[in-house]
């Protein structure tokens, strides 16, 4: 029987179960939706933002009487309170069961509500024809875009191109030709990417639809390929963190200052393969303009995280009537079957914010966040790494020089990014005894491309485009180009480069022996006008600064925070809920209330000591064994795994020699001789971090290594792998024993005979260079050699061997070495099945066949 206690916790926590349908706090000061506050440049909207924020009471504490009839009218809520990212997958899971509410960690069948391919269409619809499919399940469904390797006018890229072109017209899919722009801008200024739905993409950078509150998630090819076939695929709900933005932006701070400081400040792996929810109060979201969303959202990717989702408030109210009332002013010439006005339009406006979707009260989040936007300035990311992330003042003082600028890409490349660069270059201007237009410092080269033509041309009307021109920019079409690492302006070794683009990672921009740092168009276009790293001086630090607030929690101090109704009862229905879930473990501890049992975990503890083992599939290994070749690095990326400059010549990656040759290439050219058929690749943790490429997993099984092992992976690659019939397993302990084995270049060697706990190394961020050695985990091997040290390859001589009927891994640690062995997770028969087809294709290929 339950106790009394948890009988008192069920009826409260049933009495409170309805939530207010609106905020019962007192009435405050709304903002305009304007397009001037919406569109115009970010540096001519900060201080009237402002100043409006300023008329808002700082700690509003009245309550307002509920209006009668209000918790009458109140709908109910789930028994679990849902994210808004919960609820956004409930509405595009498909077969859930009545009366079923997804939560984080279930697995879904997902029917998106677009899905975007991009140069990598071809690719896709190669494997969407063999495994049988002619016809796209639902073309409403699939956009395509061409707009990576736009630059290359080869009659072999060209004849790609026509092919994609070709296929979409069949297929009556909307289809956006080279020069349109980045597909990722696409999908949100026409409409695809919908607050409140769900959409993916075949890239990485898909996260940057949450900046419009679309929950945007990337997919893989063979992912891509399930939904053109089927119109759907698989997901499994990530964890959910929720980050809470205080205080407001300060003149002079963007939204990708918010993002790189971000990634540096949280570097140690906080949201790895979470999604992320951003909040704020109204004052605070209200300083954050669409734009700086978009910008935030996309480099969630960057931040490790599956996707960024805004809400959907009165900001982003503002920017979609804009948007609508533009689309019916500006009919540009489509190649698609579909019209804007399709998507935006004020009649669509009015059914999304009749009954826009939120948070419930008491959402249960795995972790919290907060940034406090009024204590930060102007940050830089690099060189050549995202985790590390410093104010832009300290990099000033050590005069960098810059050989390269890019305003480029999908993070910040829109009419309000150009504007912002130009107001530079118009300020200079103003200082000039002549008034002319400054040109850019001797010796830089300044690269610009809008993330759409639309963008551009708002650009040119604005007379910002011309500016930079005569500056001596020069453009290139709209697309992702040098952000990708193809077509003009790529850095050369030993050159400087800062990018307004999403990623800095070692070779992704050139050559491996240059450097690359990001920031934010002022200071692009301020460094590219100096020479060397710098900001335009917009910002002044506050006096009293004390530096940057920001940790685990909300961040509202408790004198600050607002009081409601609906505050009051989320935390009576918070403290409820909490109550009955301990109340249950007590009982189902004690064998009460029908012998019932308490809840597995999602990922259940192994346990070195069970007999079970797991069920092998006919014809499949049930163990894999090699020499482990060992790469003692953290955050190992795609780019570093399978370079970019490779990634859409289809004749080469169709090639598996040539494929393995590159194996690795921009971590180590000597992996490729290092390594052979059969070993086993180990690497440190986050391994195969970045971007969305299949290639990263199928150059590996090129190279005939059957199994990587590292101590975490990043998720896109994971979903890669299985797709791929890659095997791999994450082991902690082993990584730590490498690195005792084994220590990096000028790490220095640890001898202590009592190990510390097993953890994720700190401080990663320079891992791709000079990796900081992981906790040790027992004694030095006395075979490790410093030339084997200094290698970033080690062939080691330990056997790995995979018992995948026990869950069991084994490591042999060379002549006269110990032997050990651990309980992992394990590789269930629905798993089984699709790496013993080759992946998920040859999977997919089956069920059509058979009829399923």
């Amino acid at each position: 029987m339950a106790t009394p206690t948890l009988r008192a916790a069920r009826s409260l926590q049933r009495l409170l179960k309805p939530t207010p349908s609106r905020l019962l706090r007192a009435p405050r000061a709304t903002l305009p939706a304007s397009t001037y506050l919406h569109h115009c440049p970010r540096y001519l909207t900060t201080t009237t933002r402002r100043c409006l924020a300023e008329t808002v009471d700082a700690f509003p504490s009245q309550l307002e009487a509920a209006s009668p009839d209000l918790l009458s009218r109140a709908a109910p809520r789930p028994t679990t309170p849902q994210t808004l990212t919960e609820k956004i997958v409930q509405r595009y899971s498909h077969g859930l069961a009545d009366g079923k509410f997804v939560k984080s960690g279930d697995y879904v069948t997902l029917s998106p509500h677009h899905c975007m391919t991009h140069d990598n269409s071809w690719p896709v619809a190669t494997k969407f024809m063999s495994i049988g499919a002619s016809k796209i399940h639902d073309p409403h469904q699939i956009v395509m875009t061409l707009d990576h390797d736009v630059q290359n006018q080869t009659e072999k890229n060209l004849t790609k191109y026509r092919k994609i072109e070709d296929f979409a017209k069949t297929q009556g899919v909307d289809f956006y030709p080279a020069g349109r722009g980045i597909g990722h801008q696409i999908m949100v200024e026409e409409g695809y990417a919908w607050p409140g739905t769900m959409a993916v993409a075949s890239d990485s950078h898909s996260n940057m639809y949450g900046g419009v509150a679309c929950l945007g998630t990337p997919v893989v090819r063979t992912d891509a390929a399930s939904i053109w076939a089927t119109g759907r695929t698989w997901w499994q709900i990530p964890p959910i963190a929720r980050v809470n933005f205080t205080g407001i932006l300060p003149e002079g701070v963007t939204g990708k200052d918010v993002i790189v400081a971000l990634c540096g400040l949280f570097n140690n792996d906080e949201v790895l393969n979470h999604a992320i929810e951003f909040t704020g109060d109204t004052t605070t979201m209200r300083s954050l303009p669409v734009d700086d969303r978009l910008a935030i959202a996309n480099m969630t990717t960057e931040w490790g995280a599956l996707s960024g989702l805004f809400p959907i408030d009165d900001v982003l109210k503002g920017w979609l009537r804009y948007k609508a009332t533009e689309a019916t002013m500006y009919k540009a010439p489509s190649q698609t079957a579909s019209l804007t006005t399709d998507r935006f339009n004020h009649e669509r406006l009015d059914d999304l914010f009749a009954h826009p979707l939120k948070a419930d009260g008491g959402a249960q989040y795995a972790k919290e966040l907060y940034l406090d936007l009024s204590t930060l300035s102007p940050y830089v990311s690099g060189p050549n790494s995202v985790k590390v992330a410093t104010p832009l003042v300290e990099l000033e003082q050590q005069n960098i020089k810059v050989d390269k600028a890019y305003l480029v890409s999908c993070t910040n490349s829109r009419r309000t990014d150009i504007a912002a660069a130009a107001k530079v270059f118009k300020d200079a201007s103003a200082a000039h005894p002549e008034g002319k237009t400054p040109k850019i410092a001797d010796g830089v080269k300044f690269y610009i491309a809008a993330a759409s033509l639309p963008e551009q041309q708002a650009a040119e009307e604005q007379g910002d485009w011309q500016i930079l021109l005569e500056a001596g920019a020069q453009p290139l079409p709209s697309g992702c180009g040098p952000c990708i690492g193809l077509g003009t302006g790529l850095l050369e070794p030993g050159e400087v480069g800062i990018s307004a683009s999403n990623r800095n990672f070692k070779g992704r921009m050139g050559s491996t022996d240059a450097k690359a740092y990001l920031g934010s168009p002022e200071v692009v276009a301020a460094s590219a006008l100096q020479g060397k790293l710098t900001g335009p001086g917009w910002y002044e630090r506050p006096e009293g600064w004390t530096g940057v607030k920001r940790g685990d929690g909300d961040g509202i101090r408790e004198e600050d925070r607002m009081i409601s109704i609906e505050d009051a009862l989320d935390k009576l229905v918070r403290e409820a809920e909490e109550a009955v879930q301990e109340g249950e473990k007590q009982v189902a501890a004690a064998g009460g209330e029908g012998g019932a049992s308490a809840t597995l975990p999602l990922t259940p503890t192994p346990d070195a000591s069970s007999d079970a083992t797991t069920p092998i599939l006919p014809g499949f290994p049930a163990s894999v064994s090699g020499e482990i070749v060992w790469c003692n690095a953290d955050n190992i990326n795609t780019d570093a795994i399978y370079p970019g400059k490779y990634t859409y010549d289809d004749a080469f990656s169709a090639d598996p020699n040539k494929m393995a040759s590159v194996l690795l290439e921009n971590y180590d050219p000597a992996f490729s001789p290092t390594a052979r058929a059969g070993d086993i690749l180990v690497a440190g943790f986050n391994f195969g971090c970045g971007s969305s490429r299949e290639q990263a997993a199928t150059a590996i099984l090129a190279k005939k290594i059957p199994l990587v092992v590292a101590g975490s992976f990043g998720n896109i690659f994971g979903r890669n792998s299985i797709n791929n019939a890659l095997l791999g397993v994450e082991v902690p302990r082993l990584v730590s024993r490498l690195r005792s084995a084994f220590p990096a270049p000028g790490s220095s060697q640890q001898t202590a005979t009592k190990a510390p706990p097993i953890t994720e190394p700190r401080l990663n961020a320079e891992s791709l260079d000079t990796p900081p050695p992981a906790p040790l985990d027992g004694p030095q091997n006395s075979t490790s050699s410093s030339s084997q040290s200094a290698a970033l390859t080690i062939r080691t001589g330990w056997t790995f061997t995979w018992d995948i009927s026990r869950s069991v891994v084994v490591v042999s640690e060379g002549p006269g070495g110990e032997t050990w062995e651990q309980k992992v997770g394990e590789l269930p028969p629905n798993v089984q099945a699709i790496v013993a087809e080759g992946g998920l294709e040859g999977w997919v290929r089956g069920q059509i066949g058979s009829g399923n």
